[in-house]
């Protein structure tokens, strides 16, 4: 599977008062990675809600390895598990600051309809870009 990268600055008011990024400053950072990666394979997001379809995230992990500072510029590297999505699908990621990884972290979502509330299977259009990634 191809990686997306996305360059950011860290913000002042995104450090605790030891100058630290505070861990769940991670979770948002992951959701814009993880948002843009889906708008650049031509599935944004706001398209599939008003299809109907939500993505809940149903399991995340975490694991900090070094810490990341006030003005660091780090590079958040997603990507996404090979397997075609059926009714979930999973993607990881880096916190890097130049070469050293500073966050691992993985993000399950699961496709559900708006409507009913219940776990669905990928659309056919999801299915169809996660297909044309894997042979790619």
């Amino acid at each position: 599977m191809p990686e997306f990268r996305m360059s950011r600055r860290v913000r002042y008011r995104e450090c605790d008062p030891m100058g630290v990024v505070y861990h769940t400053h991670y979770l948002d950072w992951f959701e814009e990675a993880r948002t843009e990666a889906l708008r650049e394979l031509g599935l944004p997001y706001v398209e599939l809600e008003e299809s109907g379809i939500i993505m809940p995230v149903v399991d995340l992990g975490v694991r900090y390895h070094r810490p990341v500072r006030y003005d660091d510029l780090v590079q958040i590297v997603t990507r996404m598990d090979d397997a075609p999505p059926r009714t979930r699908v999973r993607f990881d990621y880096e916190v890097r600051s130049g070469d050293t990884v500073c966050v691992t972290a993985h993000v399950t979502l699961c496709f559900v309809d708006v409507e009913r509330s219940r776990p669905v299977t990928a659309p056919g259009r999801v299915k169809a870009v996660f297909e044309k990634l894997r042979t790619a």
